[in-house]
């Protein structure tokens, strides 16, 4: 039982381990903080490579849904202890979460790109 209540101190599956609490806790800060710089300085830069489209999406935001999901899965990996979990919670949760997140996408763009075509070729103005 002591086992089942000790904490694992490491991070990507076990490529990195620390020695305490308080060092797992800085690395998982530094990784979140990295992948929160990497998309801010996108959203700042823009950059014009990006600008193709994939299924109706540019890639700057595919790489911004991309690394938000990264960021949603590690701190509900690690903060919320589902790594300690058994396969079959672990499985439940992250599954549901997985088709919600596609479902809330696909209504997204489906309406986004509804209302960018009403505006469009409407007479109202498309000022935003």
């Amino acid at each position: 039982m002591a086992n089942h209540t000790a904490h694992k101190l490491e991070i990507f599956r076990g490529l990195v381990k620390f020695k305490s609490n308080t060092q797992k806790i800085w690395g998982v800060l530094i990784f979140l903080s990295l992948v929160t710089i990497v998309e801010v300085a996108l959203g700042y830069i823009k950059p014009d490579v990006l600008n193709g489209k994939l299924l109706g999406l540019k890639y700057l935001n595919w790489i911004f849904i991309i690394l938000t999901l990264v960021k949603a899965y590690y701190i509900t990996w690690d903060f919320m202890h589902m790594r300690d979990e058994v396969s079959g919670l672990r499985r439940a949760v992250v599954w549901t979460s997985v088709f919600l997140i596609i479902y809330l996408i696909a209504i997204l763009l489906i309406e986004g790109d509804y209302i960018y075509q009403v505006y469009k070729d409407a007479a109202v103005s498309f000022d935003f």
